[in-house]
């Protein structure tokens, strides 16, 4: 549910648009609602299942996933929509942590990789069929059919969820580090608000927001690092490798946030795609995925992450560059497909090393904490870019739903965000060893420490934790 709401919304964006008489802000808060949200609270999720049960979060967290689906097939306004969005984000930072954690948890070590395993396939098979299923269920029937689907799901979840064990985190300790998340989530929030909304009307109230963001959001690592029991330890960017790959993440994952926001209406608005068309379209960058990550986290593995770290920033750039071309009565196999694989190709190189360049980097025991974070700057990577990009392609207001107006825009954007992950890249090349996934006791000749490997790669963003993400 999760993962399939994280791609099959973005297909419904123009229709909703123009059912709801909805704006180029508020399109972005649709998207945006759900990411501000989550990336606020899952490091906070991770620890509520650690501390109360990771069944018990996991199931308050599908039911009210399930709950906010409803409403948001239901809504007769946009703002009602972005309200049931945000709800949505909630139901996911509560169920996504921890399912991993319950997999660990209810399986005898022999079996667990084969269920982490099958894991990782339905989230990214979720992520693939997402563009497609969305197409289809706007055409044939209605946007809101993008929002019922989360219906049955949730519902046989959660009589299902009974045969599952509870499970608990024995050393998560201590009060639950609420200040910090508050202030994240008003930080994130009062930015995100005076970027999106800045673009049509730049008001004294809107300044004030943008600021109280701003101080939010210094007041929360001035928290972290004076909080006995931090949800996001600082200490933990001491190490370089940790710091260069999240940094890496935050670059490239804002080129590629930007890229999926506007290709998708890009094909409808400005090449006439139905919603099933322009979903297919961009199926090859998931194929890709699918069928290339492991060899991806092999090829890293063997030769070190710099390169692929470095080259993968590069390709999706040239992808990038590749699509400014497109126009109108543009062919898809000559005109776009070219710059749609090229783009998939460097996605595959960038997603599975930097997750385990980030897990490398860590102490075996802050992996979960480790990889939570890692989640948390991707999705806030996605919800920065989703918030300027508008602003730098000047497609706010009507203009979004101007053939022409939406071509420039696009051109624009794909150009901006290739500049964007191409100094990813640059960064990647500078600060990222080659050693990197070697453990610290590799680097002296010791018998190795595993690092753990399995992650999902798909395309809502870097893996959340293979444990939850709970501090102590």
């Amino acid at each position: 549910m999760a993962f399939l709401d994280g791609t099959v919304v973005n297909v419904a964006l123009p229709t909703i648009g123009r059912d709801l008489n909805a704006s180029t802000a508020s399109l972005q808060w649709i998207l945006n609602g759900y990411t501000l949200s989550l990336a606020s609270l899952i490091l906070l999720g991770g620890s509520l299942g650690d501390r109360h049960g990771r069944r018990r979060i996991f199931v308050i967290g599908i039911a009210l996933f399930t709950a906010a689906s409803l409403l948001c097939a239901l809504s007769p306004t946009v703002e009602i929509l972005i309200g049931a969005r945000v709800a949505q984000g909630i139901g996911g930072a509560l169920l996504t942590p921890g399912s991993l954690a319950m997999i660990e948890a209810a399986f005898r070590a022999s079996d667990r990789p084969r269920a982490i395993g099958a894991w990782s396939g339905l989230t990214g098979v979720a992520s693939a069929v997402g563009p497609l299923l969305g197409g289809y269920l706007v055409d044939a029937f209605s946007w809101r059919a993008v929002f019922l689907i989360n219906i049955p799901i949730g519902a046989a979840v959660i009589a299902l969820s009974h045969h599952v064990p509870e499970s608990r985190d024995p050393s998560a300790h201590g009060r639950l580090d609420l200040r910090g998340a508050t202030l994240g989530a008003v930080g994130l929030a009062g930015v995100t608000y005076a970027l999106i909304e800045g673009e049509q009307h730049l008001t004294t109230s809107i300044v004030i927001t943008g600021a109280v963001g701003v101080i939010a959001l210094v007041a929360f690592l001035i928290n972290e690092r004076r909080s006995a029991n931090p949800m996001m330890p600082l200490g933990m960017f001491a190490s370089r490798q940790f710091t260069a790959a999240n940094l890496v993440t935050f670059v490239v994952y804002a080129a590629i946030g930007s890229f999926f926001f506007l290709v998708i209406a890009f094909l409808q608005i400005s090449l006439g795609y139905s919603p099933i068309a322009a979903g297919a379209a961009t199926l090859p960058v998931t194929l890709l995925m699918l069928g290339l990550s492991a060899r991806s986290g092999e090829l890293a593995q063997r030769i070190g992450p710099r390169i692929p770290l470095s080259v993968g920033p590069l390709l999706i750039a040239v992808g990038m560059l590749m699509l400014t071309s497109i126009n109108p009565g543009d062919d898809y196999l000559t005109g776009i497909l070219p710059g749609i694989v090229v783009f998939g190709l460097g996605l595959t190189l960038v997603a599975t090393p930097v997750t385990a360049t980030v897990l490398a980097a860590a102490d075996q025991s802050r992996a979960g904490i480790a990889s939570g974070i890692n989640n948390a700057v991707s999705r806030v990577a996605n919800l920065l870019a989703v918030a300027v990009l508008p602003l730098v392609a000047n497609l706010g207001g009507e203009r979004f739903y101007q053939p022409a107006a939406m071509t420039h825009g696009f051109h624009v954007a794909m150009a901006v965000a290739a500049a964007l992950s191409a100094a990813g890249g640059v960064v990647a090349w500078l600060t990222i060893t080659r050693d990197a996934l070697r453990t610290e006791p590799e680097r002296r000749g010791q018998p190795a420490v595993a690092v753990p490997t399995h992650h999902s790669c798909t395309l809502a963003g870097p893996p959340v934790q293979a444990r939850s993400g709970a501090a102590g």
